[in-house]
């Protein structure tokens, strides 16, 4: 009866998805039928789960909403809510721009949904999700906020101070999505590397995630967005020993040059950053080190770009993704500086440096070459099953490319996999 199904919207990151996941457990449990992103449904009711991040993603959102506002009117929609990041930092401005939105629930706020739906939130549930990815891997949402001052974020403006989650109630979530099908966790949060400090008084990353290793049907454990400083060193240990956590380390050093680190108050120079890649490559060889960079924020000049640019060559990172400057407000970098540099030259600056990574992908790809690797098959498509090795996370990353003419696939299955060929990202195989 579409009278009681609730259709939720999730846009952003994959932190987002995991709020996401929470309340579509509780939505269920509350007797509603529940589904997420579902094309043309007849939900009378849509929440719309917003990101607040960069000036493209508030403007996905906006568009979103009123993209709902519309159906409202038109009587294809009964309810809308309005959840989130961007309803967390601007609820009063949206009430007042877009009123046709039953109720705004910020990013903390969303169980009161729940009750505006005349249930009630389910306490024993908080550690359960509906899970919205394939069935084979989840995120698992370690902490919240940042403590951190960058310039340029407005994370720590929208969701507050370093939160971690207690290991017990983790290892209880984890422990619940395994028993569901999850072979692989993709550990998640603004800054893996605070986690701990403020509940424990020092680092726990490794301890959880040691934890983490002894559930047994897991195969997989993934780290997304370390910070360089207070860098928790005890990981690479696990990651060299154990054949659980994969030798994958997503780490967002956005610049190399002394100029723009000091600019960006990253807490760290380019000498610190370079000792801090050559001692994790060190203690854990053959790892996969994918980073993001910074490109066109206020001061950078010419020469912070040859700087960069020579910095990615030399370390040569598996995986890299550059952003060009988004100028929030309420920053740092908002308030002190000027946002001088045109859009049209920070997305040149950009591209210049993702046609260096085009490159170094290729190099590395090639190494692959006759490798036998270890490949998770997350879907079929067309004339190839889509999978990873333990050096790529979903989405962000390349993937392995297994011709379904040579044979049938399991959807969440492992398979040993050579590769027969590749191209600028992916790779091609064949099942051993």
């Amino acid at each position: 009866m579409s009278q009681n199904k609730i259709n939720i919207v999730s846009l952003g990151c994959s932190k987002n998805l995991v709020d996401t996941e929470l309340l579509m457990k509780q939505l269920d449990a509350n007797q509603f039928e529940v589904t997420c992103e579902e094309e043309n449904s007849d939900a009378k009711t849509i929440i719309i789960n917003t990101c607040g991040f960069i000036g493209d993603a508030k403007e996905e959102s906006v568009d979103t909403i009123l993209q709902y506002v519309e159906a409202k009117k038109d009587g294809r929609i009964n309810k809308l809510f309005v959840m989130g990041c961007l309803s967390e930092r601007y609820r009063e401005q949206l009430k007042e721009e877009i009123p046709e939105v039953d109720h705004y629930f910020g990013k903390f706020d969303w169980k009161a949904m729940v009750n505006e739906l005349n249930k009630n939130y389910i306490p024993d549930f908080k550690n359960l999700r509906v899970v919205t990815t394939p069935k084979h891997f989840a995120y698992l949402k370690i902490s919240e906020g940042c403590n951190r001052s960058c310039s340029y974020c407005a994370i720590p403006i929208i969701t507050g101070k370093h939160t971690s989650r207690p290991i017990e109630d983790i290892l209880e979530e984890a422990r619940n999505l395994v028993s569901e099908g999850v072979k692989e966790l993709l550990v998640i949060a603004q800054d893996l590397s605070y986690y701990g400090y403020d509940l424990y008084d020092e680092s726990k990353l490794a301890e959880l995630v040691e934890e983490l290793s002894k559930i047994e049907e897991l195969e997989w454990i993934k780290l997304h967005y370390a910070y360089p400083t207070q860098f928790p060193f005890g990981i690479l240990k696990l990651m060299r020993e154990n054949p659980k956590v994969c030798r994958y380390l997503d780490i967002a050093l956005q610049h190399s040059s002394d100029n723009m680190l000091k600019l960006m108050r990253r807490g760290i120079d380019r000498e610190k950053t370079i000792d801090l890649i050559k001692q994790i490559r060190e203690e854990v060889p053959g790892i996969t080190l994918r980073t993001t960079m910074l490109v066109g924020h206020p001061g950078e000049t010419e020469a912070d770009m040859e700087d960069l640019k020579s910095f990615v060559q030399e370390m040569k990172f598996e995986r890299l993704g550059v952003f060009p400057y988004s100028n929030e407000e309420d920053t740092y970098a908002a308030i002190n500086y000027e946002d001088n540099i045109p859009e049209e030259e920070k997305e040149r600056r950009k591209e210049e440096i993702m046609l260096i990574q085009q490159d170094i992908s290729m190099e590395a790809n090639k190494k692959r070459l006759g490798e036998e690797m270890k490949v998770v098959i997350d879907r079929k498509e067309g004339d190839y099953y889509y999978g990873r090795t333990e050096f790529d996370s979903y989405e962000v990353d390349p993937e392995v490319l297994i011709a379904a003419e040579n044979g049938e696939l399991k959807i969440g299955a492992y398979y040993n996999v050579e590769i027969t060929d590749c191209e600028d990202y992916d790779l091609f195989g064949m099942v051993k």
